[in-house]
Parts: C-alpha cells; sequence; structure tokens
C-alpha cells in the first residue's frame, strides 16, 4: 500500500468527487498521538451522508485498508465517524460542523487541502511549514 499520507489525499479528493463541501484535511502528526490525519467534509443530508460513507468503504475495500469502526446509523444523524487508525474521516451536516467547528479545535495542526465543492476556482490550497 501506498503511503498513508497519499492515500489520506486520495480519500479527500474522494469526498470532493461526490460532492462532500468544504473538504479539509488535517495533518495531525505531532499534535496527538491516535491518529495522524483528519478528513472533514459537510454533507447535504442523510442519503448524501450515507452515500459518502459507502463510497470511503467501498475505496477501503478495494484498497485492503482495514477499517477499524464506525458510528452507528442514528434517524438523527448529524455527524458519522469513519475509523480507519491513522486517518478518522468525519461527514458532519453544516450545523454540526458550525457547532462542533473541529477546524478551528485543531487549528495547530497543518491543513493538507482544503476546499468547497462549490468553488470550481480553488480546488485545493494548502499551507505548507
Amino acid at each position: 500500500m501506498e503511503d498513508m499520507s497519499a492515500v489520506t489525499e486520495r480519500i479527500g479528493n474522494l469526498l470532493k468527487e461526490h460532492n462532500g463541501q468544504d473538504v479539509s484535511v488535517l495533518d495531525l502528526r505531532g499534535v496527538n498521538n491516535w491518529t495522524d490525519f483528519f478528513a472533514i467534509a459537510t454533507v447535504t443530508s442523510r442519503t448524501h451522508m450515507d452515500g459518502l460513507e459507502r463510497h470511503i468503504k467501498d475505496f477501503c475495500r478495494e484498497n485492503n485498508i482495514d477499517i477499524y469502526g464506525s458510528s452507528k446509523k442514528d434517524t438523527d444523524d448529524t455527524w458519522r465517524l469513519i475509523d480507519l487508525g491513522w486517518l478518522v474521516v468525519h461527514l458532519m451536516t453544516s450545523d454540526a460542523r458550525e457547532f462542533y467547528d473541529l477546524d478551528r479545535l485543531w487549528r495547530y495542526s497543518s491543513s493538507s487541502q482544503s476546499s468547497s465543492s462549490s468553488s470550481s476556482s480553488s480546488s485545493q490550497s494548502s499551507s505548507s511549514s
């Protein structure tokens, strides 16, 4: 398997390809010891959340990537997690994303990519140290 940061970038791109909004990938290496990356995407509906989760799980299956856990589906689903060990994928409604504000909470990490699916002019921005 290719290196984890490249796989993480591919998963971030997969979220964008399937209309995840405001996709950001945060590099948490050196910030904590339980995961290396977060991929965060805003979803537009529960159906959209289900679809993105299915695409991520299909990608993992096709690439022999273990899924260590995912949150259970609930009728009032606003935030779903998919734990790949080195990467935790967060699928959130806009209300949940605004309320929990993981991007701000983990602001000391470096953002390896961030974009909005509604913005075609800037498909990727990166911060380098």
